[in-house]
C-alpha cells in the first residue's frame, strides 16, 4: 500500500512533507488539492501543485528530476484543513493536513560586532545559524547596523539559541538566545473505555483528553488547569486509513467537550486493524497528537489500544552508550569481538540496553561516514561477529541499540560518487543547493554550473541524502527492515534532519519490540507523535552542566522539567537523561567528581531513561578516548553500580512522578552550600490501582543531591526515616529533631548528611 499516512498537523507559515508509503520507484505519483479553506490561495490554482516553486505557493513539488510529485511539500497560507488526494500505483488515496493559525512572531537578533570572535575589521559577512534555517549556513545573513550585527526573523514563542558565524567559518562562532514570550505548546493525554450508552444503542467507546498548557515563557499567564491565557481544546481526527471519509465525517461529528463516544455500531465492519483516532490539542498553539485505536474483536466486542506504545522491555530502561572503537582500551584494537568479551562488565553495572555507536562500513573512526549500510566495518568484523555480540548480550539480558546515520552519507559512499558522477540513476539521491551557499571551497562540491550538494553546517564529507526521492526512501526502509531483523532498537543520529513523514513510517514499519530513540537538539515532542520512543533530553543536560559549572543552582533541575513541559512533552519517563556523550566534553574533566556524582545520581533518581557513556563511570577524562580499564577508578565504578541496583530495587525510581514542591521544599541545608544541594519526591504516579501496580503502592521516596565538593548536613521532614543509599549497616537516618535552626530560619525535622545523595523512605 502507497497510502500517506496519517492526518497531519501543521501552523500556517510552517512547512509539511507528505509521501506515498512503502514507495516504488518506477511508480507514477501525483498529488491534487481537493479542498482548501476559504482564504487560501490555493483555491484559485485548481489544485495544482506549484509549477514555479514560489514563494507563495501551497503545494510545492519535491526536488527530484522526475516530471510527476511522489512527494510533496504543502505550505498552508490559512488555517484550516486543507484535503488532498494521492493517485498510487495502486489507487487513490486521500491525505488531510490540519493548518493551525501562525504562531510566529517578528524578533530582531542583534550581536555587537565586538562580541565576535573575529576582528571587525576581518569579518567579510556573517551567517545565522539555528534550527530554524536547519542548521545551513550563508542561507541567512544578518546585516551592520551601527556596531551591532542584525537579522529579522520570524520564529514561535521560545526560548531560541542561534549563532552568528563570522566569515561562515563554525570555528567563528558566537552563540546567543533569543527570547520570544508567549505560551507554551499544549499537551494531552488520553484516556479510552468502553461504556454502555444507556440509550439501548449498544457500548460505545468513549474516548477522554484531558489537555493542558503550561505559562507563557515569560513566566505570565493564567494559573488555571489549561496554564494559558485562553483554554486548550482538542481536536479529534479519524485516521483516513481507516474509513471512507463519509464514516470519518460522521465520526468526528460525535466530538463534544474534550470527549468522542464512537458506538460500537459506528465503526467501520471491513476494517479488521480498527479504527486510529489522533488526538491534538490547541490554543493559542498546538500540540502533539496522542492517538488511540478502537475496533472490535473476533466475537465483536470493543477492543481498545495503543498503536504508538514503546516495546515492554524498554519501560524506562537504563542505556550505556559505547563509542565502539576506542571501547578496548589502549592496547587492544576494538572489534566486536573484544566488545563480546567484555559483555559481563557491561551486564555489572546493571544495564539494561547497549548503545553501539556506528559499525558499519565508514571511512572514520567514528563511523557517522557511512559507505555501506548492509556491511560492517572491516576493522571491528563481520556482520557475524556482530550477530554473536548482540546474542551475548541478549543472554546477558541486554538490548542492542544500533546507531542509525541516514541523514547523510560519506561523499566515499558510491552512490555519492555516481551521483557527482552525472549517473542517471543516481541523479536525485542526495540534495542540491545553489552553489553561492558553499562555504567549504572544497572539490567535491563542484558538480555543476551553480550547483553543490546541500549539507547542515560545514559538514564538507557527509552530503544530506535527498527524502523527497522515492528512490531513497525505498533504500532506506530497507536499511531499517535489514537490521531491525538483528538489533533491538535504533538510535537516530540528526533525526531532526530527516522528515517526520519518513519517521512516521518507521515507527509504524518496525515491530512493537523495537525501541526507537531519537537525537533532536533542541529536543522536540512532534517526534513522540508515532515516531520515537525515546527523546534526548537536552534540557536536564544542559541545566546539569550549567549547575556543574556554577551557572546556575541545584534547584535549576525543576526548571528543565518545567521547559519540557512548556515545550509540550507530557510524560516525563519518556526521555533519556544523561550528563555527557560521544559528542560532548566530559563532565569530570569539566567540573570535577563530586559534581559528575551528583550529575549522575539526578539521571538515575529522576523520571526517564539514564544514560552512561562508557567511560563515565571509569573517571574517564577524555571524550572519545580509550576506556580507562587498568587505571580506571573504580570507587567511582562502584557508585554507579549501587545508582543502577538502587533503580532495579525501587520500582518508583523507574516509573514514579517527581514532585519538586511539597515535602521536597522543605528540605533545607543545616550546614554546606544551599545553592549546591536540591530536594525532590518520587511518587506514585497517577492512574494507578491499588494492589496490582508495585509502583502505585510503594511508598514515596525523598531525594536530596549535592553537586558541591564536600558533604552537606541537610534538614528533611521527620516522617523519613531511613536512607537506601547510605554506606552503614542499616540506612538509619541520623540527627533527631532538635530547636535549633538553619540559616534561612526554617525549622529542622531530622538531618541528613549527603554526600553526594541520599535516598529517604
Amino acid at each position: 500500500m502507497h497510502e500517506p499516512g496519517p492526518p497531519r498537523t501543521t501552523s500556517v507559515g510552517e512547512s509539511v512533507e507528505l509521501a506515498p508509503r512503502s514507495p516504488d520507484p518506477d511508480g507514477s505519483y501525483e498529488w491534487t488539492l481537493r479542498d482548501a479553506p476559504t482564504e487560501s490561495d490555493a483555491r484559485d490554482d485548481g489544485g495544482r501543485v506549484g509549477g514555479d516553486s514560489g514563494d507563495g505557493d501551497v503545494l510545492v513539488p519535491g526536488q527530484t528530476s522526475r516530471p510527476d510529485a511522489p512527494v510533496i511539500h504543502l505550505r498552508p497560507d490559512a488555517p484550516g484543513t486543507y484535503v488532498l488526494t494521492l493517485d498510487a500505483p495502486d489507487g487513490t488515496h486521500r491525505q488531510r493536513v490540519r493548518a493551525y493559525p501562525d504562531e510566529r512572531r517578528s524578533v530582531e537578533l542583534r550581536v555587537p560586532a565586538a562580541d565576535l570572535p573575529v576582528d571587525d575589521g576581518d569579518v567579510d559577512r556573517v551567517s545565522l545559524m539555528w534550527p530554524h534555517n536547519d542548521r545551513l549556513l550563508a542561507r541567512d545573513r544578518p546585516e551592520r547596523d551601527g556596531d551591532d550585527w542584525v537579522c529579522e526573523v520570524r520564529v514561535p514563542p521560545g526560548r531560541h539559541g542561534f549563532s552568528f558565524v563570522a566569515n561562515d567559518d563554525p570555528s567563528n562562532e558566537h552563540g546567543d538566545e533569543a527570547v520570544v514570550p508567549g505560551p507554551g505548546r499544549p499537551r494531552v493525554s488520553v484516556s479510552a473505555s468502553v461504556v454502555d450508552s444507556g440509550a439501548g444503542d449498544g457500548p460505545s467507546v468513549r474516548i477522554a483528553a484531558d489537555a493542558a498548557a503550561p505559562p507563557d515563557i515569560d513566566g505570565e499567564g493564567g494559573a488555571g488547569r489549561n496554564g494559558g491565557e485562553s483554554p486548550v481544546a482538542v481536536d479529534f481526527l479519524v485516521d483516513d486509513r481507516d474509513a471512507s471519509p463519509e464514516a470519518v465525517a460522521r465520526i468526528e461529528s460525535l466530538a463534544a467537550d474534550g470527549t468522542l463516544s464512537v458506538p460500537v455500531s459506528e465503526l467501520p465492519g471491513d476494517r479488521s486493524d480498527g479504527v486510529r483516532i489522533h488526538v491534538v490539542p490547541h490554543g493559542d498553539r498546538y500540540g502533539a497528537a496522542e492517538t488511540v485505536r478502537i475496533g472490535r474483536d473476533k466475537e465483536g466486542n470493543a477492543t481498545v489500544s495503543d498503536p504508538h506504545a514503546p516495546p515492554e522491555w524498554a519501560d524506562s530502561p537504563t542505556i550505556y552508550e559505547a563509542f565502539v572503537r576506542s571501547f578496548a582500551g589502549d592496547t587492544l584494537p576494538t572489534t566486536f569481538r573484544e566488545i563480546e568479551r567484555r559483555v559481563p562488565y557491561i551486564e555489572s553495572l546493571g544495564v539494561d540496553a547497549l548503545w553501539l555507536t556506528p559499525v558499519l562500513a565508514s571511512p572514520t573512526e567514528h563511523g557517522y561516514h557511512v559507505t555501506d549500510y548492509y556491511d560492517t566495518a572491516a576493522d571491528l568484523g563481520s556482520r557475524e561477529a556482530f550477530e554473536s555480540l548482540v546474542a551475548t548480550c541478549h543472554e546477558s539480558g541486554i538490548r542492542v541499540i544500533f546507531d542509525l546515520v541516514i541523514n547523510h552519507t560519506s561523499r566515499d559512499h558510491p552512490a555519492f560518487q555516481m551521483h557527482a558522477a552525472g549517473v542517471d540513476e543516481y541523479a536525485d539521491h542526495y540534495r542540491r543547493a545553489d552553489g553561492d551557499f558553499d562555504v567549504t571551497g572544497t572539490d567535491w562540491a563542484e558538480l555543476a554550473d551553480g550547483d553543490m550538494p546541500e549539507y547542515y553546517f560545514n559538514w564538507r564529507r557527509i552530503p544530506n541524502l535527498n527524502f523527497d526521492s522515492p528512490a531513497v526512501r525505498e533504500w532506506l526502509l530497507d536499511v531499517v527492515d535489514e537490521w531491525s531483523a538483528v538489533v533491538d532498537g535504533f538510535r537516530a543520529d540528526v533525526a531532526w534532519g530527516v522528515p517526520h513523514g519518513f519517521w512516521k513510517e518507521v515507527g509504524e514499519r518496525v515491530t512493537d519490540d523495537v525501541l526507537l530513540l531519537d537525537e533532536t537538539l533542541p529536543h522536540d515532542p512532534f517526534y513522540g507523535e508515532g515516531e520515537f520512543d525515546l527523546h534526548y533530553d537536552t534540557s536536564l543536560y544542559d541545566v546539569l552542566r550549567d549547575i556543574g559549572a556554577g551557572d546556575s543552582p541545584a534547584d535549576s533541575i525543576a526548571d528543565a522539567f518545567a521547559r519540557a513541559e512548556w515545550l509540550g512533552f507530557g510524560d516525563p519517563s519518556l526521555q533519556m537523561r544523561y550528563v555527557e556523550n560521544h559528542d560532548e566534553e566530559r563532565y569530570l574533566a569539566e567540573y570535577g567528581r563530586g559534581a559528575l556524582k551528583a550529575a549522575a545520581a539526578a539521571t538515575f533518581t529522576l523520571p526517564g531513561a539514564p544514560m552512561v557513556y562508557a567511560g563515565q563511570e571509569r573517571g574517564n577524562e577524555t571524550y572519545r578516548g580509550p576506556i580507562r580499564w587498568h587505571d580506571g577508578d573504580n570507587a567511582l565504578t562502584d557508585f554507579h553500580r549501587d545508582l543502577a541496583a538502587l533503580r532495579e530495587y525501587e520500582p518508583i525510581l523507574r516509573d514514579g512522578a517527581v514532585d519538586f514542591g511539597g515535602r521536597a521544599a522543605d528540605v533545607s541545608v543545616v550546614d554546606g552550600d544551599p545553592e549546591r544541594v536540591t530536594a525532590y519526591e518520587r511518587t506514585p504516579a497517577t492512574g494507578g490501582s491499588e494492589g496490582d501496580d508495585p509502583v502505585a503502592d510503594a511508598d514515596p521516596l525523598l531525594v536530596v543531591v549535592n553537586f558541591a565538593d564536600r558533604p552537606a548536613t541537610v534538614a528533611v521532614p521527620p516522617e523519613f526515616e531511613a536512607d537506601l543509599f547510605a554506606g552503614d549497616d542499616d540506612g538509619s537516618v541520623g540527627g533527631e529533631s532538635t530547636d535549633s535552626e538553619p540559616t534561612d530560619g526554617t525549622p529542622i525535622g531530622r538531618t541528613v548528611p549527603v554526600e553526594t545523595v541520599a535516598v529517604l523512605r
